[in-house]
């Protein structure tokens, strides 16, 4: 896999967590615009996939993503945002209470391709996608480094997001995905 290179400036970076708590902020509150203010530069106007996760005192709180773009960066994001603030299944739908203290982290993802061999997983650097049927699950790269997984575990939870058994990424018929993400 050839290293996904994606230089975001600081304005960059700024303007998408900016606009992470707009998104949000303009939902809670009914206030302010529902469609995302256009950003100044070409690479925020790409298609690129991103997810948008959302913590508070280092507890999950949200994350929904698009593997894909399939529109402008800046327009994936605000609808992640929202996606990530008010429709993930596994929490109740964020309350103005809280916005202080809500730390937003994007992940602009990579091409998808065909992980060739499991044992070149290098933690921190790949994302997993595990699909077999009707089951898949995605970890982001960061995921592994957070609960200090080696190769093997990071592969196994994989699986087990996926609804598989841990084992499954070596049995024939699961289909292994990687994917590198810039994150900020």
């Amino acid at each position: 896999m050839e290293s996904f290179r994606l230089s975001l400036t600081p304005d960059e970076q700024k303007y998408l967590k900016d606009l992470v708590r707009l998104a949000i902020a303009s939902r809670l509150t009914g206030r302010g615009p529902v469609t995302p203010p256009e950003p100044s530069t070409e690479l925020l106007k790409s298609e690129l996939g991103a997810f948008v996760t959302l913590k508070r005192e280092g507890n999950l709180r949200g994350c929904i993503g698009n593997l894909v773009g399939n529109g402008p960066l800046f327009q994936t994001v605000w609808n992640m945002a929202q996606a990530a603030a008010f429709q993930d299944p596994r929490f109740n739908p964020l309350t103005v209470a809280e916005m202080d203290g809500l730390d937003i982290e994007i992940s602009i993802l990579g091409p998808l391709e065909p992980c060739p061999d499991p044992q070149l997983v290098e933690i921190g650097r790949h994302g997993l996608i595990m699909r077999r049927g009707a089951n898949q699950g995605l970890l982001l790269p960061q995921v592994p480094v957070e609960w200090g997984w080696d190769r093997e575990q990071f592969l196994a939870q994989t699986c087990r997001k996926a609804g598989l058994p841990a084992t499954a990424w070596r049995e024939p018929g699961t289909e292994i995905y990687w994917f590198e993400a810039v994150v900020f």
